[in-house]
């Protein structure tokens, strides 16, 4: 029987290794599933690489993992969101590492990660600072850059309904990084905020099959 319900945020979090990039989706704070984040800075792993829209806000979730020093360098398209301090003073200390990717360019590397792409060619960083190091090619006389995938080793996703096969809904506008980052990684953990039985979610509205998830919990629930 599939189940890929676990009992506890611990146990969703357990085996993330030193050394892993996490995709962590959500926009400011919508779609974020800060519990999870939270656990894993609990949890004790380490040099981490964090791919998310911003930094975090506050002193809770991701901004609480960035301060905590468990994260070596973030991907991110706006490192100054909200309360972006933890954030700025690990930088100006030379604790944490920064790549600045716009946010549509970071969106379709994940989506080439997922989609098993070798990668694609876009006109948005040509001939900036963004573009040094990296391939160009001029296609009917505009310059491109190549960007590759960005695959993560985890994802920690935010989901409204989860069943026990682990197919997901999304509330509204949280749904923005979480569907495709869910694709993008090797683990995908979700937090849901309610357990559905097998049946109860329309097949036409699952936004993401469970094929892309391995553990998903409600906080304060057992399965």
């Amino acid at each position: 029987m599939i189940d890929k319900r676990v009992k506890t945020v611990n146990d969703a979090v357990a085996g993330i290794r030193d050394g892993s990039t996490v995709l962590v989706a959500g926009f400011g704070d919508v779609g974020i599933a800060n519990s999870t984040i939270e656990a894993l800075q609990a949890q004790g792993a380490r040099d981490l690489t964090i791919v998310s829209n911003n930094t975090g806000n506050g002193d809770y979730g991701l901004a609480r993992l960035i301060t905590s020093g468990h994260v070596r360098k973030v991907i991110c398209s706006f490192p100054r969101s909200g309360d972006y301090s933890g954030f700025v003073e690990a930088y100006n200390a030379g604790r944490i590492e920064l790549e600045l990717v716009p946010q549509g360019t970071i969106s379709e590397r994940l989506r080439c990660a997922a989609a098993g792409l070798g990668g694609f060619f876009c006109p948005v960083s040509a001939g900036t600072r963004l573009a040094q190091g990296k391939e160009t090619r001029e296609i009917d006389g505009r310059p491109y850059v190549f960007e590759k995938p960005l695959k993560g080793d985890v994802a920690i996703v935010k989901a409204h309904k989860a069943d026990r096969w682990g197919n997901l809904t999304y509330r509204k506008s949280a749904r923005n990084f979480n569907p495709i980052m869910a694709m993008a990684a090797d683990l995908t953990i979700v937090e849901a905020s309610q357990f559905v039985e097998l049946g109860e979610l329309d097949p036409e509205c699952v936004v993401t099959p469970g094929i892309f998830v391995d553990r998903v919990f409600v906080l304060g629930s057992h399965p």
